[in-house]
């Protein structure tokens, strides 16, 4: 009967797999649905279809064909535009120069190992999936780094090694929308849903900011870490069993060089923040709004270049006590790898700013929003079972195409439109997105760093294979899933906001 259910399962492994795979290159999915928003819009204008502004009494709106002498004049002319105008951009690339020079100076790692070294062996499992999570400040630098020091740590703990790694992966991926701080993700979303925002209520967006979901990514960090260390000592390593591999670890504690550079970045990194304060806290600093606010204001218009400097400076700082830094040209070279590094991301831009410009210009996504409110409210599907279904949804989405910046790109125009139809506001789609996306991270095969995953479990299993890991890592998803959605309903139901200015509901 196990045969027969693993056999099941592996067979549904591999047709996801099969069905992924054929999947093209995001960048050619782009450019693809680009020019599908194009011939569409010349079918859909053919036949008239108008719906009333939901934001404005009285105003039409029209579908305008691209595929006109106007509408060719329109790509032509716009087609840098759209690239550089593209939100996740700019935003990137700036928070990237500080979080990337982070990284490869040694400080996100020296950080990372100092933490899990210093819990108590019972806190050691939690102390993992907490570092996992709160990882996500620094992109994906968690990835490389975590996985295989859950192993080392779990190894010389005369633990399951594999145990280890799963619960670091689980805290790394599954994990990945919440943390303590703001990251580089709540500003690559939060202005795709803005722009999405601005479709239905202009109004309404430019009271928005990126740190839109923080009250509810900062409650989410202690769930997620109660729930991924649980399923790690109740499911996953009772299942793995005793380790009879070979290989056995010794875990190295931070050199005097690396402690000492983590001392001096933290000094600069209090400095820093007493000065961002000084500029946000005093009455008439330069960072406040308009009669003193601090919501709506220029320090959360500067968000983006504050956390860059937040990281750039212990940065610095660090490989500058470690020898890692000499001169300006080692920082220079340090900050042009990272940029270098970002040469996919910045041609998906290219082709991801084409779609969602045209698709803002033919204004179908205001079409298809009141035509989808319609249909949602004509079948009474609302409040918390309709978040359910989005829910579910995006994280069946995510099992075929990995880049939260793709999809939502892709789901933001659609999705936040009707949602504020039915009266729930764009922060609240958004982070019902992110619940989805990151939960279902860890059972996908395309998943960018699920090769590089199975890569450091064979080192203590030649055996391990796509189907063994996601098998390891498919209760981590169901509990996060299931966990992080009953989480987000008891949010909704009272009522509380999700961030700075940012409420459950749209009026």
């Amino acid at each position: 009967m196990e045969k027969q259910r693993k056999g099941i399962f592996q067979r549904f492994l591999d047709r996801i797999e099969i069905v992924g795979n054929k999947l093209p290159h995001p960048v050619t999915l782009f450019a693809i649905l680009a020019l599908l928003v194009v011939v569409l819009s010349g079918i859909v204008s053919a036949f008239g279809i108008s719906v009333e502004h939901p934001g404005e009494e009285n105003e039409m709106i029209e579908v305008k064909n691209l595929l006109s002498g106007e509408g060719i004049k329109y790509i032509l002319t716009n087609l840098t535009d759209n690239f550089i105008g593209f939100a996740p951009l700019g935003v990137v690339l700036v928070t990237m120069l500080g979080i990337g020079l982070a990284e490869r100076t040694g400080l996100i790692s020296a950080l990372l190992r100092g933490f899990v070294l210093a819990v108590p062996n019972k806190l050691i499992t939690a102390g993992l999936v907490f570092a996992g999570i709160m990882s996500s400040v620094a992109s994906d630098a968690g990835y490389v780094v975590l996985p295989p020091l859950g192993a080392v740590i779990f190894a010389a703990l005369g633990r399951h090694p594999l145990a280890g790694l799963a619960a670091a992966f689980a805290g790394v991926s599954a994990g990945f929308s919440a943390n303590l701080f703001l990251s580089g993700t709540d500003a690559m979303l939060g202005e795709l849903t803005i722009d999405a925002a601005a479709m239905i209520d202009s109004s309404y967006a430019d009271t928005m900011n990126i740190a839109m979901n923080y009250y509810f990514i900062i409650a989410s960090v202690f769930i997620l870490t109660l729930i991924g260390a649980w399923v790690t000592e109740r499911i996953v390593e009772p299942r793995l069993g005793e380790y009879k591999g070979k290989y056995r670890e010794k875990l190295e504690g931070l050199k005097s060089i690396e402690k000492k550079g983590l001392i001096w970045a933290s000094v600069s990194l209090v400095v820093t923040l007493i000065l961002v304060a000084l500029l946000i806290l005093p009455t008439g600093a330069p960072m406040r709004g308009e009669g003193g606010a601090i919501i709506q204001s220029p320090f959360m218009d500067s968000l983006v270049p504050i956390i860059a400097i937040v990281f750039l400076v212990p940065g610095f700082v660090y490989g500058k006590v470690t020898k890692v830094i000499r001169n300006d040209k080692d920082v220079a070279a340090q900050m042009s790898d990272t940029m270098a590094s970002m040469g996919m991301f910045i041609v998906l831009a290219f082709t991801a700013g084409q779609f969602v410009a045209f698709f803002n210009e033919t204004n179908m996504g205001l079409v298809l929003g009141v035509y989808g409110a319609e249909f949602l409210e004509s079948i009474n599907l609302t409040g918390i079972p309709l978040i359910l279904v989005f829910i579910v949804i995006a994280a069946f989405i995510n099992l075929f195409m990995g880049s939260a910046s793709a999809k939502w790109a892709m789901m933001a125009p659609v999705f936040v439109p009707i949602m504020m139809q039915l009266g729930y506001s764009p922060e609240l789609t958004q982070m019902a997105y992110r619940v989805a996306d990151s939960t279902t991270n860890i059972i996908t095969p395309l998943m960018t760093y699920f090769a590089i995953i199975i890569a450091f479990a064979q080192k203590y299993d030649k055996k391990m294979g796509i189907g063994t890991l996601i098998s390891v890592m498919f209760p981590y998803s169901i509990f996060f899933l299931v966990g992080w959605t009953i989480f987000l309903v008891a949010w909704m139901l009272l009522g509380i906001d999700l961030g700075p200015g940012s409420p459950i509901l749209y009026q």
